[in-house]
């Protein structure tokens, strides 16, 4: 993959087409573009539809419409994920053939089934930073030939990061330079709380952590503009960038916007959504009054 010369202050603000956007997407595209105004850089739009089964065009378009409501203008074209899954490819088959990832056959439901079945004695089994079960060690330990048949069957399996084997190959702890809610500090990441992660299932060419570094580093995104809730994911993606030799930016993971239950708003909270305030008669004005700006 031939990365682009990388230029000073580039952002990106990465929607995903599989619902209208809220006052949440608002704070963060509005951040993303006044921090490149201010300093001089560049602002990019990427859709994120992996997810090709729910991402719509009719969403994407309704990303454009809102965006250009707001007052936001991007410069073309747009970067489509799904019109680079051969990027993501070439990069899952290097980390292949690194022998840092394997095919992992559990389902969803098999991976429940195994984590009641080892609670139910009082244990307690690992759970990621958003509180998901770490996938167990059970396809990591398969003999060769079972692996082999398996795969000849065609049997349904997504590619893991074998999280251990990865790790032996830092020969320095990773960090990164965060910025969000008014920090300046150098933040140590600790890839290992995420476990195996995935990183291309049957459904999705890539995941969302492969593609995200991908992605930045095609763009020479500079600076990484993004929720709070995506704070611990920087450490998997900093353990990626390292293992596929990728320029590492700067992160700033801003304040979340919570709905009135105290979670961060989704997009079936169709209160929030930027189409029906619009048509309320809300300026973009009053948007940016309602995120905080």
């Amino acid at each position: 993959m031939t990365l682009p010369l990388r230029q000073n202050s580039v952002f990106r603000f990465a929607p995903s087409p599989n619902g209208s956007l809220h006052l949440g997407h608002a704070l963060s595209a509005f951040l993303n573009h006044d921090m490149a105004i201010a300093q001089g850089g560049r602002f990019l739009l990427r859709i994120e539809d992996i997810d090709l089964t729910r991402c719509t065009p009719a969403f994407e378009q309704s990303i454009y419409q809102d965006l250009r409501w707001l007052g936001l203008n991007w410069e073309e074209p747009v970067r489509r994920q799904s019109e680079h899954f051969s990027q993501y490819r070439a990069a899952l088959d290097r980390l292949i053939a690194m022998g840092l990832v394997y095919p992992a056959f559990m389902s969803r439901g098999e991976i429940k089934a195994f984590v009641s079945d080892y609670e139910s004695t009082g244990r307690s089994w690992p759970r990621d930073p958003d509180g998901a079960p770490l996938y167990p060690p059970l396809d990591k330990t398969r003999d060769v030939q079972d692996v082999e048949a398996l795969l000849a069957s065609d049997a349904k399996h997504a590619w893991r990061l074998n999280m251990d084997k990865a790790l032996e190959q830092l020969s320095a702890p990773l960090v990164w330079r965060e910025s969000g809610e008014g920090s300046d500090s150098s933040v140590e990441a600790d890839p290992a709380a995420w476990g195996d992660v995935v990183l291309s299932r049957s459904d999705a060419p890539s995941s969302y952590h492969l593609s995200v570094v991908i992605d930045d580093a095609v763009q020479a995104v500079t600076k990484v503009v993004r929720g709070l809730d995506l704070y611990h994911a920087t450490s998997v993606h900093r353990l990626l960038q390292s293992l596929l030799d990728l320029p590492v930016p700067d992160y700033h993971h801003h304040r979340l916007i919570l709905g009135v239950d105290g979670r961060k708003l989704s997009k079936s909270e169709g209160s929030t959504g930027l189409a029906v305030l619009r048509q309320a008669g809300l300026t973009p004005s009053d948007i940016r009054s309602l995120v905080g700006l």
